[in-house]
């Protein structure tokens, strides 16, 4: 007699299983808060939610198209790709996890390095993608913002760096943390030529990252609601043994306490990052 409780009495309208179909992935997106939002109506809105202004994560690519006149633009050292060198095995090669979340994601590794126009400004951009391992922070990600900051030197052209990552790669241990070191004295020689770095910090920010370049801007900015810290706020609270403050490591939090500039809305981000450009190379307001 249990058992009855399990059995559908009534059949009611049966569909075959080679009918049926699944409803399309990218069609709608649902923030933190619950509000839907229609996926082409998301990106007219450069991947904001209308209804509660959440700055949804995007990659590289959707950062190029708010960021470049007509999304034209130019990749510099593109072909730069990760070692092996400590032959690293965890729950499989790194080696082998790295040729698979390129073939995935299409990206040579956690951050591609652009040259192109803002509006009519010259500008190097260097944006990270978490897709590719966290937007961990490996030999390439040094290597390429190392280059990048070269070009902007021998070009005299500005520097925009868009972090967006968990921290230092931890399959390329000493090699991913000597990364800090070599873009930090990088962008000592950019102050030196006398041309502006903006620092971009987005969702999440976090780790070696944090610990280095993405703090060392002459501007250092951030979109709304963006986690930024060294440690998370869990590992930072069993450490201290205290509760955190309310919106802890949020990019408003930092700002009221001087770690930020501004906290910028996507929307206004090309006319933001062009009007620093601006005040700092005394030019003519654009």
């Amino acid at each position: 007699m249990a058992l009855a409780w399990f059995k559908r009495t009534e059949k009611g309208i049966q569909t075959a299983t080679e009918d049926k179909k699944d409803i399309p992935k990218g069609l709608w997106y649902k923030s933190p808060t619950g509000k839907i939002v229609d996926a082409d109506e998301l990106e007219k809105n450069l991947w904001v939610s209308p209804e509660d202004d959440f700055h949804v994560r995007i990659g590289s690519k959707e950062y190029f198209k708010v960021l470049f006149d007509n999304n034209e633009y130019t990749e510099l050292n593109s072909n730069i790709t990760s070692k092996d060198p400590l032959e690293f095995v965890d729950t499989k090669k790194y080696s082998d996890r790295v040729a698979e979340v390129t073939a995935k994601t299409k990206l040579k590794d956690a951050i591609t390095t652009v040259v192109g126009k803002s509006k009519g400004n010259d500008l190097v951009v260097a944006c990270m993608d978490f897709a590719f391992i966290g937007g961990s922070m490996g030999s390439v990600v040094g290597e390429k913002i190392s280059r990048a900051i070269d070009y902007c030197i021998e070009h005299k052209t500005p520097f925009v760096l868009i972090s967006k990552s968990g921290g230092a790669r931890m399959m390329e241990a000493a090699f991913s943390l000597m990364q800090m070191a070599k873009t930090s004295a990088k962008l000592v020689l950019l102050a030196e030529a006398k041309i502006p770095y903006i620092s971009l910090c987005t969702d999440p920010t976090t780790g070696g990252t944090t610990a280095s370049y993405a703090m060392l801007g002459d501007i250092n900015i951030a979109e709304p609601g963006a986690l930024i810290g060294f440690a998370g706020p869990r590992i930072v609270k069993d450490t201290t043994g205290k509760e955190l403050p309310e919106g802890f490591q949020t990019s408003e939090f930092l700002l009221e306490h001087g770690f930020l500039d501004f906290v910028t809305h996507r929307k206004d981000l090309k006319n933001k990052i062009n009007l620093y450009i601006d005040l700092i190379l005394n030019q003519e307001v654009r």
